[in-house]
C-alpha cells in the first residue's frame, strides 16, 4: 500500500504505540519534507542506506522504493508490528531491534553487496552526537550522511571558524567529512511536534584522511583548546609546549592571545604536529 502520512498515524493508533520521550521519538508526519530529504540524499539503486531509527518508517518506505537495501536499527521494540504493516510488500528492508551505538555494523554490512554506503536518518536528538562519534570510530565506510538533527546542534556541525558555534566537535567532524546545510525544518512536520526547529545536514566524505603525525596529540590538543571557550590558546593549553605552538601561530600572523574558535582544521594540524614531533 502507498505510504501517507494520515495512513502512518491510522497505524500508529491501531496498534495502540505509545510515543516514548526517552527514545526521542518525534516522526516526520509531512510528505513533502520526506521527499526533500530522498531528493537531496541522492540516493540510487546502488546505494545502501542506513537507517537509524526508522519510527514509524514514513522515510524507511520512501527510501526502499529507490536504494538497493535499507538497513535499519530500531531501539523500540514495541514498534514491530507497526513498521510490519507500513513496510508490508518491500523486500530490500531489514530491519534490527537493537540500540545502534551497541549494535556492531561493520558485521550487519557484510551480509550484503553494494557499491556505496550512506546514513540517511532523522536521528534523536539527545544522541546525536554519540551516533555520529560511532560512524567515525568505528569506521564504518559511510560515503554520505543525511541526518536531521535539532538545530542548535546542525549549527554547530556546520560552523564556520569565528562563529559563536564553532567548536571541537566542529574540528573533529570537519577531519572527516565537508559539512554542510541542506535545509531548514520547521517543528510543525513532526509528531508530536518538538520544542525546538531542526535542520537538514550533510556530511561528505573526504577523500584523503587528515595529514596528522599523531591522531591522539591531535584530538587531545583539539579537545584542549576550547575547553575554556572565553581563555585563549596561551591559557587552555599552558600544559603544552608554548614555544611550538607560539612558532605555529606566528606563520599565520597570530599569536597566543588568539581564541580556539577562530582556529581553521590546517592550523591545529599544524601545532600537533610541531608538538607531535
Amino acid at each position: 500500500m502507498e505510504y501517507s502520512p494520515k495512513r502512518m498515524q491510522n497505524t500508529l493508533n491501531e496498534n495502540d504505540f505509545q510515543l516514548k520521550k526517552k527514545f526521542g521519538q518525534n516522526f516526520i508526519i509531512d510528505e513533502n519534507i520526506i521527499n526533500n530529504i530522498i531528493e537531496k540524499s541522492k540516493v540510487d539503486s546502488d546505494t545502501l542506506v542506513i537507517e537509524i531509527g526508522p519510527g514509524a518508517g514514513s522515510l524507511t518506505y520512501k527510501l526502499a522504493l529507490i536504494a538497493k537495501q535499507v538497513l535499519c536499527y530500531e531501539i523500540d521494540t514495541t514498534l514491530k508490528s507497526v513498521l510490519e504493516e507500513n513496510l508490508s510488500g518491500l523486500n530490500n528492508i531489514d530491519i534490527i531491534y537493537q540500540d545502534f551505538l551497541e549494535a556492531d555494523v561493520l558485521s550487519d554490512l557484510k551480509k550484503y553487496i553494494y557499491k556505496k554506503v550512506y546514513v540517511v536518518a532523522n536521528l534523536p536528538y539527545y544522541i546525536t552526537t554519540p551516533i555520529i562519534m560511532k560512524l567515525i570510530n568505528d569506521k564504518i565506510p559511510v560515503d554520505k550522511i543525511v541526518v536531521m538533527v535539532q538545530k542548535e546542534v546542525g549549527d554547530r556541525f556546520k560552523a564556520k571558524p569565528g562563529s559563536k558555534d564553532y567548536n571541537s566537535l566542529t574540528v573533529f567532524l570537519n577531519c572527516y567529512f565537508e559539512v554542510s546545510k541542506l535545509m531548514d525544518v520547521s517543528r510543525n512536520v513532526f509528531l508530536p511536534k518538538p520544542n525546538v526547529d531542526s535542520i537538514i545536514v550533510e556530511f561528505r566524505k573526504k577523500e584523503q584522511e587528515i595529514a596528522v603525525k599523531n591522531k591522539e596529540v591531535f584530538f587531545k590538543l583539539v579537545k584542549d583548546s576550547f575547553v575554556q571557550k572565553r581563555k585563549n590558546i596561551r591559557n587552555n593549553l599552558k600544559n603544552y609546549p608554548l614555544d611550538k605552538i607560539e612558532k605555529v601561530l606566528a606563520r599565520h600572523n597570530m599569536d597566543l592571545n588568539v581564541r580556539a574558535e577562530v582556529l581553521p582544521l590546517d592550523i591545529f594540524i599544524e601545532m600537533a604536529n610541531e608538538i607531535g614531533e
